[in-house]
């Protein structure tokens, strides 16, 4: 009997030496990063049979230390952690364009007011060579700040590219070691009998959570034991002991831009597409590069082109200090056709502006399917532009849509080769003051009318405008032309092709590009004058048309429903575009908080089941120290009983 006495208090000594150290443990690791806390598992031992009193126990062992783990909460706290990390990534880089935009010294609302401005003084001083000169300075600063603008943006594009590039590498650190710890466990467990590294197990979840910080993952746990990671849509990056590779490289679609390409573990290499890379700061990079970066870049853009686009029209439609008409003021950049480097066909695609007021903010795709056929993409929303029956065969090799047209120059393509069309990229960028001559500035209008001197009736010709065809006409044969009435036949005839029109007050009457209207009742015989202007020395006509365009409805809407609409004034596509920034900017502050507020949740959900509370181990620590005393005086008291039955039997 006092030998099972001694073997009992023996296993209560180890257990409670067992709980002892597993107690020290936790207590030195209560700060140790993504440790869980470990616990003694207990089972009492097999009793021992004694006959005519029953079994008496043996004592207890200690069968296992385990972790305290919960994976759901783990795994909710590994997605909440993804998003949060996300919107963190993506507020961090927006407010950066909310800061620019909503920074007063950098606003263009103002220059581009000081613009419209000094084409207002030039108007209302047409020979004034100061006013002239203080029209060019005002029109530097504008496209000045333009082209810092889009430096800003582009160099934040850089700074996104870069960012990629080094979330790539350490996403490819983190894949290595989780694949080096799936085959370590594996090993030791197989070496212990079986029994869980829990050590190892942390350092191998603490690898999984801060990779999920940088990409979105799905994580699946194999009968073995081992991880297998996902991500993407479906894409293998740790499957037991091997890690594929990510690399980060110029986009095959577009070289301003850098893309994630994927070797899997047979060494194949496929490019993974920016919107299956959700989640993690990657993630939130991609997104903010792909919607906020490139609106802002794009709405900035369409707008220098608009403006540069209108004003250089009005601006052909005058006559300078010479009487030649307008000279181009601005530059203008062209829409951007890049082909996928990937393409295995020849086709060359070119594309110009139709219409810069149905311009939208979207960059768009054409892409050849299995069949052959051709598929135009608005990205923006992934509406489709119908193309014309039997394109790209000529006469149907052009489409227009949104204010573009896309030819097709030459050459054929192949089922999967593609064309990124990028209308707007550049505006900003390519947006300069062209003309350096004030005196060239058009702001006189191009033809001059009279009613001649001596006309007996109360008829009255308007000024009379012109439109893009005019120029083709100039000078007009002859350089004046006089229409005269005849009440016989209430006619008007003197037309440069010899034609008489029928007479009607108000009546809109047209020739060679220029359009006018005779109002009242001309007498017979009156005649009317029109000749274009040889000298703008005095007229500021065509300048208060330049100016006019300030408050012209003459850039495309955003949404679905006005794609094409010119609905919005140049300063009403900024306010727009500032708008539309700052309540992005908003929105994403908003969500992050929430989900900061929801991970913290989670966090401290888990941390109450996994995390070691120090007070807990203390008392632990007092309890296992007092059992483990206990059991060494029952060790005590079994040997004080053998040796008094020793001493009886001498």
């Amino acid at each position: 009997m006092s030998f099972g006495m001694f073997y009992t208090g023996l296993s209560g000594l180890n257990v409670a030496q067992a709980a002892l150290v597993t107690t020290g443990h936790n207590t030195a690791n209560v700060n140790t990063k993504g440790y869980s806390r470990q616990s003694a598992e207990v089972a009492s031992s097999t009793g021992t049979y004694v006959g005519g009193v029953g079994f008496f126990g043996n004592g207890a062992q200690a069968t296992d230390i385990t972790r305290s783990y919960d994976r759901f909460l783990t795994s909710q706290l590994i997605q909440a952690q993804s998003s949060n990390e996300s919107l963190t990534t993506q507020y961090g880089q927006i407010s950066q364009i909310d800061n620019l935009l909503a920074n007063q010294n950098a606003s263009l609302s103002p220059l581009m007011q000081g613009l419209f401005n000094g084409v207002q003084a030039v108007a209302n001083t047409p020979a004034d060579t100061a006013a002239r000169q203080q029209l060019l300075g005002a029109a530097e600063s504008m496209t000045n700040q333009f082209r810092t603008t889009s430096l800003y943006l582009t160099g934040l594009n850089t700074d996104v590219n870069e960012q990629i590039a080094g979330n790539v590498s350490l996403i490819n650190t983190y894949a290595t070691q989780i694949a080096d710890l799936n085959n370590q466990i594996a090993l030791v467990s197989n070496a212990g009998a079986g029994h869980a590294p829990n050590d190892l197990m942390d350092q191998r979840d603490l690898l999984v959570n801060d990779l999920s910080k940088l990409v979105g993952t799905k994580l699946v746990v194999q009968p073995s034991g081992q991880y297998s990671i996902f991500i993407g849509n479906g894409q293998t990056l740790v499957l037991g002991d091997k890690a594929a590779t990510l690399k980060s490289d110029v986009s095959s679609a577009d070289p301003m831009q850098t893309s994630v390409f994927l070797t899997g573990t047979g060494g194949n290499t496929m490019e993974l597409q920016d919107s299956v890379l959700t989640g993690g700061a990657l993630g939130g990079l991609l997104q903010f590069r792909n919607e906020s970066l490139s609106n802002a870049q794009n709405s900035l853009g369409r707008l220098a082109i608009a403006l540069s686009d209108a004003f250089n029209t009005q601006q052909a439609l005058g006559v300078d200090l010479n009487g030649t008409l307008g000279e181009p003021f601005f530059s203008q950049s062209e829409p951007d056709v890049i082909k996928n480097e990937n393409n295995k066909g020849g086709l060359v695609l070119s594309a110009e502006f139709s219409d810069t007021s149905k311009l939208t903010t979207s960059d768009y795709k054409l892409s050849v399917e299995a069949d052959g056929s051709y598929r135009l993409t608005r990205l923006s929303d992934k509406t489709q532009p119908p193309l014309p029956t039997g394109f790209p065969t000529a006469p149907a090799n052009t489409v227009t849509f949104d204010g573009l047209t896309l030819t097709i120059e030459s050459g054929s393509a192949q089922p999967g080769d593609s064309f990124f069309i990028q209308p707007t990229r550049a505006g900003a960028r390519d947006f300069a003051v062209e003309m350096t001559e004030p005196t060239k500035i058009a702001a006189a209008a191009a033809i001059v009318v009279d009613n001649t001197f001596g006309n007996k009736g109360s008829g009255a010709i308007s000024g009379g405008t012109i439109d893009t065809s005019y120029a083709n006409n100039v000078p007009m044969p002859p350089a004046t032309v006089t229409l005269a009435y005849n009440s016989t036949d209430n006619t008007l005839s003197g037309f440069p092709n010899g034609s008489t029109v029928a007479f009607n007050a108000g009546d809109q009457l047209s020739f060679n590009g220029i359009s006018f209207t005779i109002n009242g009742a001309p007498a017979d015989g009156d005649k009317f004058t029109i000749a274009h202007n040889a000298s703008g020395v005095s007229d500021g006509r065509n300048a208060l048309l330049l100016a006019a365009l300030q408050n012209k409805k003459t850039i495309g809407g955003d949404s679905a429903q006005d794609f094409g609409e010119g609905n919005a004034s140049f300063n009403a596509a900024y306010a727009q575009l500032v708008s539309t920034v700052g309540n992005k900017t908003r929105q994403i502050e908003i969500s992050n908080t929430a989900q900061s507020s929801l991970t913290s949740q989670i966090r401290a959900a888990q941390q109450s089941i996994s995390g070691v509370n120090q007070d807990e181990e203390t008392a632990n620590l007092l309890m296992y120290q007092q059992m483990y005393q206990a059991n060494a005086k029952v060790i005590q008291t079994a040997s004080t009983i053998f040796d008094a039955i020793l001493g009886i039997a001498r």
